[in-house]
């Protein structure tokens, strides 16, 4: 990393690093490369397909079906140890393949970074140096390299020479106007070597962009050593749980201590009642499978799959850990950068104003002249970003003039001059530039200046760019002209820039509060820059704050940020309940990447930001965000009624199994009847992934709150257990008496289809959309295979038999009072719910 060379003058660099301002020879280049390793920034390793498939397991309800396929081998009941391993298997083979799906899209979607830098080389010690390009890869300290503009920086550098020159850091700051530079040759030592990173003017770091002007510079670190490496690494450690591994882990060891509790519980209690020993423990094995949702991993990873699928065929994003689109779905907060999101990066023209702060087009028409024929007589013709915008307005003015000469700009006095002629003999010197220093080169007295200078304030402050305009008369001549001759001029006045918005950027934030997201922007720029854009755009910036301590998570602004404010400002508003989502591209953005519940990036963002993200998008576009939010809650939303309908269901039969199981002298159901059960309700829980939710399911963020939750299925589930133990007094009723309940094959065939009937029920009415769909397909499947099978032959097979005459028409009425209880308890609770 550079350290010792940055204090140091261009000569002092130089000889630490044994080389010339004529580059080394091929030779020592070659030795060095050996020495130091090729410079390629450090790249995040990929996971293998055992270590995708070992990470699957640490899912909570997948290590619990684990355990209880093993305990179901170990009692020797194969037939359920195999089904729940194999439900084990295909969710862990599942999310491997989506995410290993999603790595190779995202290698697809990668750009092509510029592969080669100019760089002096000599083939000999006595040779002269030649210009020549070499992959960024083999470049090494102490190799001298030219920049111009539009390159990329290949390596950290220290300037040796630098005219004009201006860089992009926003990928490293988050700035988003470019960065004046200039070889300093003893730089200030309390000056901005103190200003902080990424800011000394007589160095250049890996990963900007030349903007204007042209360089020659020498190599000072490369690879792993450089700035934006430090930085990246400096971004590393153990990510924080996410919204989803929250939310689904908090019900999981809820119900985890349930499951645990239960095989012991129903062993204690029938030898304690019943005198029975360890031939019940298969039966209780299975009654803690029962109240397991084995399907939970499958239902999970096949929704998210498929959505992800959906997003990367239809909108081009790449979801690369699949719970992310889970955690977009629960997002209510969205922190983005400005600049390359909201803006365009390049300024447009707002207002031009004459020295009263009036409008005046000829303030614009001279600026533009001035823009014209600086590029024009230019050694390295190249527009800044500010030229572009005047010449996009006022079209090709200059070519009314005759060019004369060109004093370009520079860092040091900021500001640039064309000379064009004017009237017969006379030259006329066009002057543009920040507006102190063309002040200083008017003829102006004491008020005047205060006054332009207020002006120029008050546009600033309102977030606009301002560059001043003076224009001089002067006798023609010959001689070249120079910075000395920009003096006497008289000031014409402003003009106005704002950030171009970026394109469809106010109706995707129009879309995003729609869906119940607040947008808050976290920026290096000026506060009232970053406030002007989000006014432009509709956004609300009731609050704009600067960063720093303590820190504001109500503002909508946050201003002059570092990556340590934005990492900050996102891992508070998690601390303050929020589901937070961060969008960004730089190595600045990395610790927020890490510190959201679901990190976004374009895939323009630099290698790292890219491989931090779970979400990466094909263009940086807030439509494909809300695209993607949208299919997080779709997969949300059947996530949760399969759950709701699920542990509802498991627990009111467990609940009523235990009861029976103490009240009769038989078990309630043989374990093999159960795992049956419970195989026929997953096999009709599947269609919970192809589930089309509910319009009102789409409208806001979609958690899994844990208490809510379990509040919702004890309530649910002691209604089911009511309905299953009044089944037991309806048998007791048809069969004439409770004394005469020794017909085990009755029992356990009327309580299978009992149970099956109302697990059906429970997927049609808590399902919560409006239409039928699969859910309601698979639940009319589920009541015929209840009605079905006991009296066919399958079902003689695990000794159950047809039922009574009488007891249809009593389960009947059973079932409709259980249905109508059902439909009134949900319909308090969808009036309760917030």
């Amino acid at each position: 990393m550079v350290s010792e060379g940055e204090a140091a003058t261009a000569l002092q660099v130089l000889r630490r690093l044994d080389t010339g301002p004529r580059g080394l020879t091929e030779a020592e280049a070659a030795a060095r490369l050996a020495d130091a390793g090729e410079n390629t920034p450090p790249h995040p390793h990929t996971a293998s397909w055992p270590v995708r498939c070992a990470r699957a397991l640490r899912d909570p309800f997948t290590a619990v079906l684990l355990t209880l396929g093993l305990v179901s081998a170990a009692v020797a009941s194969w037939g359920t140890a195999v089904v729940i391993l194999a439900l084990v298997a295909v969710s862990c083979g599942l999310r491997a393949a989506g995410e290993h799906r999603a790595d190779r899209s995202l290698a697809a979607l990668r750009d092509l970074v510029a592969g080669t830098a100019t760089v002096l080389r000599r083939t000999g010690t006595g040779t002269e140096p030649r210009a020549r390009e070499v992959p960024v890869a083999e470049l090494v300290p102490g190799d001298v390299v030219r920049l111009g503009p539009g390159d990329l920086v290949p390596a950290d550098v220290r300037l040796l020479r630098a005219r004009g020159l201006t860089v992009h850091q926003a990928v490293l700051t988050g700035e988003s106007a470019p960065v004046a530079k200039a070889a300093a040759e003893v730089p200030d030592a309390g000056g901005p070597a103190d200003a902080g990173p990424f800011q000394e003017p007589y160095l250049c770091f890996q990963g900007s962009g030349v903007a204007s002007g042209s360089a020659t510079a020498v190599v000072v670190a490369t690879g792993e050593r450089t700035r934006f490496a430090a930085a990246q690494n400096a971004a590393g450690g153990r990510r924080a749980a996410s919204a989803f591994d929250r939310s689904v882990h908090g019900i999981s060891w809820v119900l985890i201590r349930f499951m645990l509790l239960t095989p012991p519980l129903v062993l204690m209690a029938n030898a304690a009642l019943r005198g029975r020993g360890l031939e019940t423990l298969p039966f209780a094995v299975a009654v803690a499978v029962g109240l397991t949702p084995e399907m939970l991993p499958v239902i999970v990873t096949t929704c998210l799959a498929r959505a992800a699928a959906l997003l990367a065929r239809t909108h081009r994003v790449v979801v690369r850990r699949l719970p992310a689109l889970h955690d977009l779905g629960a997002v209510d907060v969205l922190c983005l950068d400005k600049t390359g999101t909201l803006t365009q990066d390049r300024p447009v023209v707002e207002r031009a104003l004459g020295p009263d702060g009036q409008d005046d087009p000829e303030v614009l028409r001279w600026a533009a002249v001035g823009a014209w024929w600086t590029l024009q007589l230019a050694e390295l013709p190249a527009a800044d970003a500010l030229d572009e915008a005047l010449l996009t307005v006022a079209g090709p003015v200059g070519e009314d003039h005759d060019g004369i000469g060109a004093v370009p700009f520079d860092p040091g006095r900021r500001t640039a001059t064309a000379v064009v002629a004017g009237r017969l003999g006379t030259h006329v010197l066009v002057t543009k530039g920040a507006v102190e220093d063309v002040l200083d080169r008017c003829d102006l007295d004491p008020a005047e200046r205060r006054r332009h200078l207020a002006l120029a304030a008050r546009e600033a402050g309102a977030g606009l760019r301002v560059l001043a305009v003076a224009t001089a008369e002067a006798p023609a001549r010959t001689r070249p002209y120079t910075a000395a001759d920009e003096h006497g001029l008289t000031f014409r006045g402003l003009v106005t820039f704002r950030d171009a918005l970026a394109p469809g950027a106010a109706e995707a934030l129009r879309g995003l509060t729609g869906l119940g997201i607040t947008v808050r922007v976290l920026t290096g720029d000026h506060p009232a820059t970053a406030a002007r854009a989000c006014r432009d755009l509709g956004l609300d910036v009731a609050r704009v704050t600067v960063a720093g301590d303590p820190l504001d998570l109500d503002a909508g602004v946050v201003a002059r940020c570092t990556p340590e404010d934005k990492a900050r400002i996102v891992s508070g508003l998690r601390a303050a309940g929020h589901t937070v989502g961060f969008l960004g591209d730089g190595v600045n953005d990395i610790p927020a990447l890490r510190a959201a519940d679901v990190g976004i990036a374009p895939r323009t963002a630099v290698d790292l930001a890219r491989e931090t993200a779970d979400v990466v998008l094909a263009e940086k576009d807030l439509g494909a965000i809300g695209h993607a939010v949208t299919a997080g809650r779709h997969s949300s939303a059947n996530i949760a009624s399969y759950l709701r309908v699920t542990l509802s269901s498991n627990l009111g039969n467990v609940i009523a199994m235990l009861c029976a199981g103490l009240l009769l002298p038989f078990l309630p159901m043989l374990p093999a009847q159960v795992l049956v059960q419970n195989l026929c309700f997953d096999a009709a829980q599947l269609a919970f992934a192809h589930d089309r939710p509910g319009p009102a399911a789409l409208r806001r963020p979609t958690v899994l709150r844990p208490r809510a939750f379990l509040r919702f299925i004890t309530g649910f589930g002691v209604l089911n257990a009511i309905a299953d133990l009044a089944t037991f007094g309806v048998l007791a009723l048809a069969l004439r008496g409770p004394d005469a309940l020794d017909d085990q094959a009755v029992f356990h065939s009327a309580w299978f289809t009992e149970n099956l009937l109302t697990q059906a029920l429970v997927m049609f009415l808590l399902r919560g959309g409006t239409r039928p769909g699969p859910v309601g397909r698979a639940a009319v499947a589920l009541a015929a295979v209840g009605l079905l099978f006991p009296p066919s032959p399958l079902g003689a097979a695990l000794g159950m038999t047809g039922l009574p005459p009488a007891y249809p028409l009593l389960l009947a009425a059973v079932l409709a009072l259980y249905a109508l209880a059902l439909r009134a308890v949900r319909a308090r609770h969808d009036r309760r719910r917030p």
